[in-house]
């Protein structure tokens, strides 16, 4: 971004780019009247003065400013011609218009509005291929993680993710949540790295994952059938590096009888939150290893399995969220601050534990951060042979 850009964002925020469903930081309308405000009180500030101090050179800066503030680029070229105006007009009264400090100001300002013109133009066409780009990441975004719906079977979910590359939406985190008839099955995982390999990496485990997740019955299963995908696809690419990739991820299953799921391969631990109870780390007894450490028969992490009740609240995450360091060092403490943070649906907690995250580091995080919320809420519906008064089944 450049430097005007940034002061833009900074004062004004975002507004509408050229590029539909993208942004850029464009000053108010209102901010173009800065430029004819200055030659005004530069006007006034030279009639005050007696012909032996002249600040007409000030008129200069006029289009300079029409540059900084407009992305109209002819309007740097308009600003200059009042300022040439200006400038003879104040040259005449003082009766300097054969002097040499006249002269280089009718020069200046020629060649600043020139240079005004061409770096407008230069700046709207940076930002209609950054517009450009961001509206390809983002559909890029949307087709490799998928938005979640709010409810999938039993399950409430929701979903935040921000990458660390600037003006990226897409980076090494990953995450799905799926309705199988092995009950909702979610997944979030880790890329080691970042960039465009990491990508791919995540791009193949989640396309292994979204197929694993239907066919195989036990959990434990898809976690093997994703090493296996993942170890092709490695070595398939061959990008620098290869040998040292690996997957941290973090499998969970709602069964359709209530019974929850876990399988960790060397991921951060998920957080159970059960009603007025401290929030638990779902931590299994047995350390795995990421995926591509292993052979790929050797993949079959533990599952754990919990009896879900209605309300439990399931955190997924990856290490950008608890790795998130404050000024002095210190990483964010999630199991303190998560259960202040906790009223409301999914959407809500996600929304205000990001901007918690934010508010600790103090600026933009500075790795991939996602966060998967899963809500055991099941529907009551009555059943089609019963009145609705009658008995209840639970889907």
């Amino acid at each position: 971004m450049s430097a005007t850009g940034w002061i833009r964002d900074v004062l004004h925020g975002p507004t509408p780019g050229p590029v539909p469903g993208t942004v850029t930081g464009t000053w108010p309308k209102t901010s173009h009247a800065l430029p004819l405000i200055g030659m005004a009180l530069i006007l006034a500030l030279d009639l005050l003065t007696n012909s032996q101090v002249t600040v007409e050179p000030a008129l200069t800066a006029v289009p300079a400013l029409a540059a900084v503030v407009s992305r109209r680029t002819w309007y740097p070229l308009l600003t200059g011609a009042l300022a040439e105006v200006s400038a003879f007009g104040t040259a005449w009264y003082h009766d300097i218009l054969g002097q040499s400090v006249h002269t280089a100001t009718v020069a200046a300002i020629v060649i600043i509005a020139g240079i005004g013109h061409l770096s407008a133009n230069l700046r709207l066409r940076q930002e209609v291929a950054l517009a450009e780009a961001q509206l390809v990441a983002e559909i890029a975004r949307r087709v490799l993680l998928r938005p979640v719906p709010e409810r999938v079977g039993p399950v409430r979910a929701a979903v935040r993710y921000a990458a660390a590359a600037a003006h990226a939406s897409i980076g090494g985190d990953l995450y799905e949540v799926v309705h199988t008839r092995h009950g909702v099955r979610a997944v979030v995982g880790d890329v080691r790295g970042k960039g465009l390999a990491a990508v791919e990496t995540a791009a193949a485990v989640l396309g292994a994952f979204r197929e694993a997740a239907h066919q195989e019955a036990a959990l434990d299963r898809v976690a093997g059938w994703l090493a296996v995908s993942l170890d092709r696809a490695l070595h398939e690419n061959e990008h620098p590096g290869v040998e040292e990739e690996f997957v941290t991820l973090v499998l969970i299953g709602v069964r359709p009888d209530g019974v929850l799921e876990i399988a960790n391969c060397g991921h951060p631990a998920p957080v159970l939150l059960r009603g007025e109870d401290a929030p638990r780390l779902l931590a299994a007894d047995e350390t795995v290893p990421p995926l591509g450490v292993l052979d790929p028969a050797d993949v079959r992490p533990p599952l754990q399995l919990l009896e879900a009740e209605p309300g439990d609240r399931i955190l997924l995450y990856t290490d950008g969220v608890i790795e998130a360091r404050d000024h002095r060092g210190a990483f964010y403490p999630l199991a303190d601050r998560l259960p202040l943070l906790a009223d409301g649906g999914p959407v809500e907690v996600l929304h205000r534990l990001h901007d918690d995250v934010v508010r600790h580091v103090g600026h933009k995080l500075g790795d991939d951060a996602a966060m998967l919320l899963l809500q055991f809420d099941p529907v009551v519906l009555p059943t089609q042979s019963e009145s609705p008064e009658g008995r209840e089944a639970r889907i």
